[in-house]
């Protein structure tokens, strides 16, 4: 350490020594936001009064990021908070409705989304099945399936004639909740459909037997743009896409559009983008807030209005097996995929 001499020798001045504390400015003294343009203006927060929270029932967590939203309040979006009441029970099932949920970047919650969308779903009295569609199987054992050991899949499905698809169909342990499982294996299939007639719309031949017996099909694609996908789109009415409020990942989402828009015009002309949904947010950072602001103002109302935030009640639940609505039915993250299913049948994305 400089002596005081030594700082003033070399012009250095010496700084006055303070406490933690002391270098937090109450908040009475901080600057409001500055609205000058260009790299320097300053960034900073004004607290300003918000609007009467919505009165939550008892025992009821509040959603991340809408906790003083409220019905008609200003939302993690950006926009008036709608309400989403539960839809009225249904007179009967089928024929379903297919969504693809499709992001060729990984680790978005493509899985996480399938999964407790679907129980969400579900508990509304929806008849839902599952469509595994990534080699990784992560669908299947986040439900408690043991795909690995299983000698009939939907790979099996895609590649050989002769098999009963209801066969191949897997209970989980949540009511109305089925599965149709994938491992390894399906890796192989792109190669295997590339000399097949009609190669686009096989899978959507192997679930033509089921869709009566079904209100929703959600598939879960794997992260890239190849053969299996562009099958899971043709074979589907409709696309939700799940975003990272991450950088990296908006950047892919031009070219999954692009691609949803070719297969539109020459594959699947009833194909359309049910919405996008901003995952892993965290309210607590610029960059979060900044990345849903960006989405919403370059694609407008297809953006949810609900989001999922980041919690490690996730991955818990992932390694319980078994939805977030069971797992943790109490928690937020469960509020917010329940909400998410009454936001998708409000749309009319579900029966």
């Amino acid at each position: 350490m400089r002596t005081a001499a030594e700082a003033g020798a070399w012009g250095l001045r010496e700084r006055p020594k303070r406490g933690r504390l002391d270098r937090v400015a109450p908040i009475a003294e901080r600057p409001t936001a500055d609205t000058t343009e260009g790299k320097d203006a300053a960034v900073s927060v004004e607290l300003t009064p918000s609007a009467a929270p919505r009165p939550r029932a008892v025992g009821e967590t509040p959603l991340p990021g809408t906790e003083d939203a409220g019905v008609g309040g200003i939302g993690p979006t950006g926009r008036p908070l709608p309400d989403f009441p539960n839809p009225p029970p249904l007179t009967g099932h089928g024929p379903a409705r297919v969504i693809a949920m499709c992001n060729q970047k990984g680790g978005v919650g493509k899985t996480t989304t399938t999964i407790n969308l679907g129980a969400a779903l579900a508990e509304l009295g929806r008849r839902v099945l599952l469509v595994d569609f990534d080699p990784q199987g992560a669908l299947s054992v986040g439900l408690g399936v043991r795909s690995n050991d299983l000698d009939v899949t939907i790979y099996t499905l895609l590649v050989e004639r002769g098999h009963d698809v209801r066969e191949v169909i897997q209970q989980t342990r949540t009511p109305d909740l089925d599965l149709i499982p994938a491992n390894i294996d399906l890796s192989a299939a792109e190669v295997q459909l590339v000399g097949e007639v009609a190669r686009e719309q096989i899978l959507a031949r192997v679930l033509r037997p089921v869709l009566d017996d079904y209100d929703v099909v959600l598939i879960d694609c794997q992260p890239s743009l190849g053969l299996l996908t562009v099958n899971a789109l043709t074979a589907a009415h409709g696309v939700i896409i799940p975003l990272e409020c991450e950088f990296f990942a908006m950047r892919g989402v031009a070219l999954l559009v692009e691609t949803i828009e070719k297969i539109t015009d020459r594959l699947n002309p009833r194909l359309q983008v049910d919405g996008i949904l901003a995952t892993m947010y965290d309210g607590r950072t610029l960059h979060s807030r900044e990345v849903v602001k960006s989405v919403v103002d370059h694609f407008g109302d297809q953006v949810f209005h609900t989001v999922i935030s980041r919690t490690v009640k996730f991955p818990d639940a992932t390694l319980a097996a078994e939805p977030i609505t069971s797992y943790a039915s109490a928690h937020g993250a469960a509020a917010a995929y329940r909400q998410l299913a009454r936001e998708l049948i409000a749309r009319g994305g579900a029966a």
